[in-house]
C-alpha cells in the first residue's frame, strides 16, 4: 500500500469517525440503538452539497449539522412521545430521510467536481498536499474535545445517566425524555456533519452514501476499544479517543484490502468479517487467556 493510499484512508478515516462519535453518544452513552445514522449521514452530504452548488460551502455544512440535529428530533420525538420503540423509531426516520434526501438534491446524486468547498480553503491554508489531512483532522480533534467537556457538564452527566440506569434518573428529578432527545439529536447532528465532509472531500454526493453506515460507525467502535483496552468504556476521554481511532484503523484495513486486489462485489464480505473480527476479539482474547493461565496453573501443580 502506497503512502498516497495510506493518506487518503487516514483522511476519509478522520471524517468517518464522527460517525463513530455519534454512535459513541447514542450507543455507548444512550444505550440506543438508533438506525436513524443511514439516513442522517445522506441528508448531510445532500444538504452540504446543495450549498457547495450554490457557492456556500460553508454554510452548507453548518445547516447539514443542523439538519441532522432535526432528523434526531424526529427519531426521538417517535421514542418519547409516541412509544415507538428505539430501533422501530430509527428505521422509520431513516425510511422518511430516503424521499427527503431525494428532495434535498433534486436527483439521485449531484457532482461539484469544479466548485470549491472547505477542504480547497483546506488545503490554500495548510497546504495541497496535506491540506485535507490537516483539515479533517483539525476538525476531528476539536469535535472530540467538545464531545469530552460537554460529557462533563451537568446535562452531559445526566445524558449518561440516562444511559445507564432510566429508572433512577426519572427517580431523581430528571427527565429522560429530554436527555433522550437532547442525545440523539447531538449524535445524528454529528453523523450529518460527517456525510456533509464526506461530500465535500469526494466532491459527489449520492442518495445511497449512507447505506451501512450503522455497521461502519459500530465496527469503528469496537476496533477503538479493542485496541485501548476494557478502560475505553469506562472512561469517557478513552471511550470518544477510541472511536476516533477505530474509524481510523478501519478505513485503513478497507484500503489495505483494495491494495490486495480484493474484488469490488467482495467488498461487502470484507466489511462483514472486519466487524466479526473486532467484535469477536474481546471474548476470543478472553478465551486465549483463561486457556493460558489454565495451562500455567496445571503445569505449577505438577
Amino acid at each position: 500500500m502506497s503512502l498516497l493510499v495510506l493518506r487518503g484512508a487516514v483522511e476519509q478515516g478522520l471524517i468517518y469517525a464522527l460517525v463513530a462519535l455519534g454512535l459513541y453518544i447514542s450507543y455507548r452513552t444512550l444505550d440506543i440503538a438508533d438506525l436513524t445514522t443511514d439516513g442522517t449521514f445522506t441528508l448531510g452530504a445532500a444538504v452540504s452539497a446543495v450549498f457547495v452548488v450554490q457557492g456556500q460551502p460553508l454554510l452548507g455544512v453548518v445547516l447539514a449539522f443542523c439538519s441532522g440535529a432535526l432528523a434526531g428530533f424526529v427519531t426521538a420525538l417517535l421514542q418519547t412521545k409516541l412509544g415507538v420503540q428505539p430501533i422501530l423509531a430509527g428505521i422509520i426516520t431513516m425510511t422518511a430521510l430516503y424521499s427527503v434526501n431525494l428532495t434535498v438534491m433534486g436527483k439521485p446524486n449531484v457532482n461539484f467536481l469544479k466548485e470549491n468547498t472547505v477542504y480547497t480553503f483546506a488545503e490554500s491554508l495548510f497546504g495541497g498536499a496535506l491540506g485535507a489531512l490537516l483539515g479533517s483532522a483539525l476538525i476531528t480533534g476539536v469535535l472530540c474535545v467538545l464531545l469530552v467537556l460537554f460529557l462533563r457538564t451537568q446535562l452531559g452527566l445526566s445524558l449518561r445517566a440516562t444511559g445507564d440506569n432510566r429508572d433512577m434518573v426519572a427517580a431523581s428529578s430528571i427527565n429522560p425524555a429530554f436527555t433522550t432527545t437532547v442525545g440523539l439529536c447531538l449524535a445524528n447532528a454529528v453523523v450529518a456533519l460527517s456525510g456533509a465532509l464526506l461530500a465535500q472531500y469526494q466532491k459527489f454526493a449520492d442518495n445511497t452514501m449512507g447505506n451501512g453506515m450503522v455497521v461502519i460507525g459500530l465496527a469503528s467502535l469496537i476496533i477503538g476499544e479493542v485496541l485501548f483496552g476494557r478502560r475505553a468504556r469506562r472512561t469517557l476521554v478513552r471511550g470518544v479517543a477510541a472511536a476516533a481511532v477505530g474509524a481510523v484503523v478501519y478505513r485503513i484495513i478497507v484500503a489495505a484490502a483494495i491494495a490486495l486486489h480484493v474484488d469490488a462485489k467482495s467488498m461487502k464480505l470484507v466489511s462483514a468479517v472486519i466487524v466479526a473480527a473486532a467484535i469477536a476479539a474481546p471474548a476470543l482474547r478472553d478465551k486465549v487467556l483463561f486457556y493460558k493461565k489454565r495451562g500455567e496453573a496445571k503445569r505449577n501443580a505438577g
